[in-house]
């Protein structure tokens, strides 16, 4: 297989993962929301990889925190999200909705996400069914409301469930065994979410990763996927703001 796609785990408070998509035949590689730049530059000094892209989801520093100094030590190129760039420094390419770019011979689709922060891009690449969500789409949960309102989160997270139910979702966090938990305070009875916890406890306990999702699991398990409207997603984000 030529494209492989590996977590980095940054072992930070807010559990972060730092997505790889490489490139094996080419030995080159792609950067998803870099918290910290030592961590990328070793994982491509291990695997003997050069770092030509960086792709940004939104502004908030655990997204960027690596950006400045990947740049400076690869020459990667930057891509970051156009209505964030006064937010966002070091960037080479500001992208908005619709937009496409390429990494070797991937084609990959830009598609606007405003609910967490206004500017928010998720990025997907239909040769490989992966879709980066950042943190508009989670395991079980969505993120927070930070700038947009429930309009525009519940209309990004509907752009999302539509795409390809085989799709896998790579977020940004390790969120996933809290969502769970909250997502059974909403659908009790939902026997496929009461399967998905204990495999996600399993997996925990074990210290692995409980990602990526797919699309298809996300319709099952999700209940912010679920909610039929503006007015029911705004009850179930508000109880997950106090849960």
């Amino acid at each position: 297989m030529q494209f492989k796609i590996e977590a980095i785990e940054v072992g930070n408070a807010l559990q972060n993962y730092i997505w790889m998509l490489v490139d094996t035949h080419q030995q080159q590689a792609v950067v998803i929301d870099p918290t910290q730049a030592d961590l990328v530059l070793e994982y491509c000094e291990k695997q003997q990889l050069e770092l030509t892209q960086i792709w940004i989801t939104h502004k908030h520093p655990d997204h960027t925190g690596g950006v400045a100094e990947l740049r400076q030590q690869t020459y990667a190129k930057v891509y970051a999200p156009l209505a964030e760039r006064d937010k966002i420094t070091e960037v080479d390419h500001f992208l908005q909705d619709g937009d496409t770019l390429h990494f070797a011979k991937l084609k990959v689709d830009v598609i606007a996400t405003p609910g967490h922060t206004l500017g928010h891009l998720c990025y997907f690449i239909d040769a490989l069914d992966a879709l980066f969500t950042g943190d508009t789409l989670f395991a079980m949960g969505c993120g927070r409301l930070f700038e947009g309102t429930y309009m525009q989160m519940y209309h990004s997270l509907n752009r999302l469930a539509a795409f390809p139910p085989r799709s896998k979702v790579y977020c940004a966090h390790e969120y996933t065994e809290s969502n769970a938990r909250f997502a059974l305070t909403i659908e009790p009875e939902n026997v496929a979410l009461q399967q998905r916890y204990q495999e996600v406890l399993s997996l925990r306990q074990q210290n692995k990763i409980t990602l990526p999702s797919t699309i298809a699991l996300e319709l099952q398990t999700n209940p912010f996927l679920r909610c039929e409207s503006v007015e029911e997603f705004q009850k179930v984000r508000q109880l997950k703001d106090q849960f």
